[in-house]
């Protein structure tokens, strides 16, 4: 057996079984105190000036709650492009049991150190695609 149709063959296997979720913990409300309410006013705010960038209250996530993170890895999640971004390799993403690489191209693997095959814009995530510009 060829080592493409091996990749086909375990990618579609490993596509198949299921996919581990882990869904994020709930978020905890702090305790309603027994006297009621409280009597202090709310925080007045002041509109921010135009175009002035607004920081996010809360780091970005570093998982996602609907894709498992890639196995003995340092990566982020990236919402905008759907994948997380391996920290300590170039343009080398990972979803669902499979790793893309950009070089030139677009390459995926059951592992980020390859073998990598290659695929066309069709063989990746979309938000990949759109960063890309393909």
């Amino acid at each position: 057996m060829t080592a493409i149709a091996r990749i086909t063959l375990l990618s579609m296997v490993l596509g198949l079984s299921a996919c581990a979720v882990q869904h994020p913990e709930p978020e905890r409300l702090p305790p309603i105190s027994p006297s009621g309410p409280s009597t202090k006013p709310a925080p007045t705010t002041t509109p921010s000036k135009p175009g002035t960038p607004v920081k996010p209250s809360k780091p970005l996530p570093r998982t996602s709650a609907s894709f498992a993170p890639p196995p003995g890895g340092n990566s982020h999640w990236d919402a905008k492009l759907g994948v997380y971004v391996l920290d300590d390799q170039t343009n080398t993403f990972y979803r669902q049991r499979t790793y893309y690489r950009w070089n030139n191209g677009w390459s995926r693997s059951i592992s980020p150190n390859g073998p990598w095959e290659e695929t066309d814009i069709h063989g990746v995530p979309g938000g990949l695609g759109r960063q890309f510009g393909q």
